[in-house]
């Protein structure tokens, strides 16, 4: 081999090795694990909690309310409290009261800015509770919350015990009721409204959110009146009146109507009829922060007993049918005999001559009489007695008394008369009368609350009585039943009494059925009519009525049927 070629060779070979040598080493093969990058971990916010809808809660505990918006009348709670198995009666006043005022017997006490906190000292959501406390502001409020916290029996006794010992019901006094003790386990199904209804419970202003009726009348004349809302119902405020510049949302709507009322933190007084509805409400408001929202305790029924000016109208169909229907036998007259007897044996009533001064001097009074003319009788409810000491009252032939009479028992006075006949039926008995002097002038004292739209329409018609008193003589009337165009004769006496003989053409309708048929009275109120009974007392009630309720042209019969015969008139039988 030549040498060229040998020292290629060896050359071949030593950049073989040095290849060999710079190559990678090569291992076995191994499992690869692979390592994820590392993410920072997200931080997650807790679940918010919604705030409670207490506009949505209010509305519906509201509309789930039975009959009297979950409110007892103490009559009512004291047959209750008498049963085998009483429910159970929560004072939510402070202890102070209790000692100073007394309790009912049986009574727990838990202050009203503590009964949340002790739900434990409470029976199960389903037993019955029975709150009071001084006027039912109190009572009314806790009931509400309650409720919303799942109490489906809880009941506010109406005016609180005020209203329980004006009922001549019993108190403890002298001594305090037992601890209140754990009874339960209660269930917070709501933390959050749970704690927001006793946080706001817990922070109860001295007073309590109630206001009298005196002070709400005082602001409403105030250079800033606060804003009035009447929680009673549209019918309530037509029948009964209401507030002058109130406004009207029944409690039912309040909590759908918030745009209705003014700014949160502007003055605000609510009212329904006792203040039951007030109370329930007034929480709701707070809970939404209207700062500045007072109920008048009392209610409605404060403000008229007050004697303070409301609006509105009374429907007189109603209360005269009511009225006429329910007329007792005698029809709330006294004999002549009946009421001499009563002078002799030392029970003489209050004796009320209601004619004119000039009738007295020619006529005579029967002695003790006190003289108002008719005219002027409600202006002078103060020179009477109180509204349940027996009255009689007598004019000249029983037709003003009548109308007295009717007027003074729809403002409430229960023990009012009249005097059959009148002074005319006095003397036909030959009894005697003081002539010559005088009666004693009456003395004045405090007029009573009275309904004061009532008063003010019954006072409207007696003031502006013409002369003769809507009544018309026997001869007159006969003219008019015999001329062309006779007048509608109603005939108000009983069946057996028309029976023995009556003015032709007259319609027998018996003074308790007289407005049970309103179909029966003429449609056209301008229409003639005159009314007849036996003396002239039911004639002159049906024709106030009647013209109470607008009809304009009509008269009674003066001396009823005794007074047509007196005339030797024709009757037919």
């Amino acid at each position: 081999m030549n040498k060229k070629l040998n020292l290629s060779l060896i050359l071949l070979v030593i950049f073989s090795m040095i290849l060999a040598a710079c190559a990678p080493a090569v291992t076995p093969t191994e499992e690869v694990v692979v390592v994820p990058t590392a993410v920072p971990a997200t931080e997650v916010p807790p679940t918010e909690v919604p705030a409670p809808d207490f506009a949505v809660l209010y509305a519906q505990m509201i509309g789930s309310l039975p009959q009297g918006y979950a409110g007892m009348k103490p009559a009512d709670m004291n047959t209750a409290l008498a049963e085998a198995t009483p429910p159970f009666l929560l004072d939510v006043r402070d202890a102070a009261e209790l000692e100073k005022d007394g309790y009912i017997k049986g009574a727990v006490n838990i202050p009203v800015r503590e009964a949340l906190k002790n739900l434990d000292k409470l029976p199960a959501p389903t037993e019955k509770i029975f709150i009071y406390c001084g006027s039912g502001q109190r009572g009314g409020m806790l009931t509400g919350v309650l409720r919303i916290l799942g109490y489906t029996e809880v009941y506010n006794m109406y005016g609180g015990l005020t209203a329980w010992k004006k009922a001549g019901l019993a108190v403890e006094t002298g001594s305090m009721p037992a601890a209140a003790a754990a009874i339960s386990t209660p269930i917070i199904a709501d933390e959050a409204l749970f704690k927001a209804l006793d946080e706001s419970m817990s922070a109860l202003p001295d007073g309590f959110l109630g206001t009298k009726a005196d002070k709400v009348k005082e602001a409403l004349a105030s250079a800033t009146p606060p804003t009035v809302i009447d929680l009673r119902t549209a019918a309530e405020r037509e029948s009964g009146g209401y507030i002058a510049g109130s406004v009207n949302i029944p409690v039912e709507e309040l909590f759908t109507s918030l745009d209705k009322l003014p700014a949160k933190d502007a003055a605000i007084v609510l009212y329904c009829g006792s203040g039951q509805r007030g109370s329930l409400a007034i929480e709701g408001l707070r809970l939404q922060g209207y700062t500045n929202v007072l109920n008048m305790s009392g209610g409605f029924g404060a403000w008229k007993a007050a004697g303070f000016a409301y609006e509105g109208k009374i429907n007189w169909t109603n209360v005269w049918t009511d009225f006429l229907t329910n007329l007792p036998a005698d029809y709330y007259t006294v004999k002549a005999d009946v009421l001499k007897a009563q002078i002799d044996t030392g029970a003489a009533p209050f004796l009320l001559d209601v004619r004119e001064p000039a009738e007295l001097e020619s006529a005579g009074y029967i002695k003790g009489a006190v003289n108002i003319s008719v005219r002027n009788v409600l202006k002078n409810l103060d020179k009477l007695p109180a509204q349940n000491q027996p009255i009689v009252i007598y004019c000249g032939s029983g037709h003003r008394g009548a109308m007295v009479m009717a007027s003074m028992r729809m403002l409430g006075y229960t023990d009012v008369r009249n005097l059959g006949g009148g002074l005319g039926a006095w003397l036909k008995a030959e009894f005697p009368v003081e002539k010559g002097t005088a009666p004693a002038e009456p003395v004045a004292g405090t007029a009573p609350a009275v309904d004061f739209l009532r008063f003010n329409d019954l006072d409207a018609f007696l003031s502006t009585l013409p002369d003769g008193f809507y009544s018309m003589k026997a001869a007159d009337v006969q003219t008019a039943v015999t001329s062309a165009t006779p007048p509608v004769v109603f005939d108000v006496r009983t069946a057996d009494e028309f029976a023995t003989g009556y003015i032709k053409g007259s319609v027998n309708l018996p003074i308790n059925e007289f407005m049970k048929d309103l179909t029966k009275l003429p449609a056209d109120k301008a229409a003639a009519v005159i009314t007849v009974c036996q003396s002239g007392h039911r004639g002159a009630l049906a024709m106030m009525a009647m013209r109470m309720m607008g009809y304009t042209n009509v008269t009674s019969l003066s001396k009823g049927m005794n007074g047509w015969l007196a005339e030797n008139l024709p009757v037919e039988k």
